[in-house]
């Protein structure tokens, strides 16, 4: 029965890695935020027409709840970000018995450890990276990059997207060096 317990918690675990995506922020420390408080578009670059305005949006409304306000051109910020899919090989391993345990005798009737099962599974990964730049000086200040194993389902997709763009403006504006 420890066993059992040990075997629920790492399957958790592993489910739990996989819930979220990975969300890195990187900014720079000399820029003072403060000094910005509207923003314009460069550009976005996803998959399809659909994936932009998504993409749009999710970033649209994490800077204006932040307080920044939107402008077509000229903001003190502006704003670029750049969705992308990959392939990735994923190796799954299936065991008929637990490893390293010792059983003389396991459920399949022989004797030993079972047998290990291992497979190649093709997952997409999608990966979506928000840039914002001075709008006067055009350099670099902030980048937020996400990473999630995508789903089959639209719906899916669109609410781990979400939630990966409030993750990474979730302590923004950073408090930089001149803040």
């Amino acid at each position: 029965m420890k066993h059992q317990g040990f075997v629920s918690t790492a399957v958790l675990l592993t489910s739990a890695c996989l819930l979220y995506a990975a969300v890195k922020t990187d900014f720079d420390h000399k820029a003072d935020f403060g000094k910005y408080h509207t923003y314009s578009w460069i550009g976005v670059t996803a998959g399809t027409s659909l994936w932009q305005d998504r993409i749009t949006q999710a970033v649209d409304s994490a800077l204006t709840g932040k307080g920044w306000s939107k402008v077509q051109s000229g903001g003190d910020a502006a704003v670029s970000a750049v969705g992308k899919t990959r392939e990735q090989d994923n190796l799954e391993t299936f065991y008929s018995g637990f490893p390293g345990w010792g059983w003389r005798a396991g459920w399949w009737g022989g004797g030993g450890m079972g047998m290990a099962t291992t497979q190649v599974v093709p997952e997409k990964i999608g990966t979506l990276t928000v840039d914002i730049f001075d709008g006067n000086s055009r350099q670099l200040i902030f980048r937020g990059q996400a990473t999630d194993t995508l789903s089959s389902k639209a719906e899916k997709n669109d609410k781990r997207m979400d939630k990966s763009v409030e993750d990474m403006f979730k302590k923004f504006p950073p408090k930089g060096g001149s803040n």
